[in-house]
């Protein structure tokens, strides 16, 4: 694989995973009503999450040391978040006032883009640099 392109997906996961981080900060009303109702403190989820996603970021940004930990930790935060995107869907893929798609989006983001996000990330923990 190209340099410029690994170098490339490296970063834009550190800072995709930083600025969606600083979202539920910006954000929370987008996400508090993705957060399953069986879930207890919807606001602390939130912000642990926010926190977790800027912390996890940002590793995957400073060195090859902190890239490997902080790719599985994305990892394990990705996993923790399919209990979300089952509750989309059995919501009927529709928030009162917010995220409302089609049920087929929901299912696709659950089925193909999650699991790649997921590889993305196992990618980023095994590059050297």
């Amino acid at each position: 694989m190209s340099s410029w392109i690994r170098i490339l997906l490296i970063y834009s996961l550190g800072i995709f995973y930083t600025v969606a981080g600083i979202n539920h900060f910006v954000n929370p009303e987008f996400y508090l009503p993705l957060i399953p109702d069986y879930f207890p403190f919807p606001s602390a989820i939130n912000l642990g999450s926010g926190i977790l996603e800027v912390a996890l970021g940002l590793g995957v940004l400073v060195s090859p040391k902190t890239r490997k930990m902080a790719s599985w930790g994305i990892v394990i935060l990705l996993i923790a978040f399919i209990p979300s995107h089952v509750y989309f869907i059995q919501i009927g893929s529709c928030v009162q006032e917010g995220l409302c798609v089609p049920e087929w989006v929901g299912w696709v983001r659950l089925v193909v883009v999650h699991p790649l996000l997921i590889f993305w990330a196992i990618w980023v923990s095994k590059t050297g640099s």
